[in-house]
């Protein structure tokens, strides 16, 4: 096996983590595969001593540090706004977003009733998220906990499950209860803290409030 094939396999990498990187929905990490992307082709193109290759991947590498560097100082601005079930907007939503809920909950039926609670997640006053339950004592069951493809970094999952502790307890809900959904939504639910109890997931709301800024 020569060089200049090695070489290749180097260029093929490079190219390769730059078009995994052009279909990831979450700007984060699109950017940071880019990233490492364009540190492959600098290698790559020093290894054949082609310039123009390094120097186009040396401005994409600071774009993208750059823009990075941007969004990990943001302070985002998150708020809740609660919307009657039987709002037109929250129907359209729905409708709109019907395959990426489905391929996270695939058992989820689109029929919000008037004794559901609505809640939206507002990232910098952008609806980003949606949370739909059914109370049940002290306990409300999670119909649908769905974020935009986009905005899935967890910080809207995190902000909508401590700052609703206490529009929940304040109507006497302590608990959120849910289906596992499919694996990528199990692991979701692991990280926002719920246990697995028997076939579903428990939460124990917070009774701390949360800033609105993350």
């Amino acid at each position: 096996m020569n060089l200049s094939f090695n070489y290749e396999l180097v260029g093929y990498a490079a190219s390769i983590l730059v078009a995994i990187s052009l279909m990831m929905k979450s700007l984060v990490r699109l950017r940071t595969v880019n990233l490492i992307g364009a540190i492959v082709f600098i290698v790559y193109g020093l290894l054949i001593h082609a310039l123009p290759i390094v120097f186009l991947n040396t401005l994409t590498l600071s774009v993208n540090a750059y823009n990075l560097w941007r969004m990990w100082r943001q302070k985002d601005y998150f708020t809740l706004m609660e919307i009657r079930a039987e709002s037109t907007y929250l129907k359209r939503f729905l409708d709109f977003y019907s395959k990426e809920i489905l391929e996270f909950i695939p058992t989820y039926l689109f029929k919000p009733k008037p004794d559901q609670l609505v809640l939206f997640v507002l990232r910098n006053m952008l609806p980003v998220g949606v949370l739909i339950v059914k109370p049940d004592g002290e306990a409300a069951h999670i119909f649908l906990d769905f974020v935009i493809p986009g905005y899935r970094d967890f910080h809207a999952g995190r902000f909508l499950f401590d700052a609703s502790a206490d529009f929940f307890r304040q109507r006497g809900i302590t608990h959120l209860v849910t289906d596992s959904g499919n694996r990528r939504h199990e692991t979701y639910l692991k990280r926002m803290g719920f246990l697995k109890i028997n076939d579903q997931y428990e939460l124990k709301l917070p009774q701390k409030i949360f800033s609105e800024k993350i």
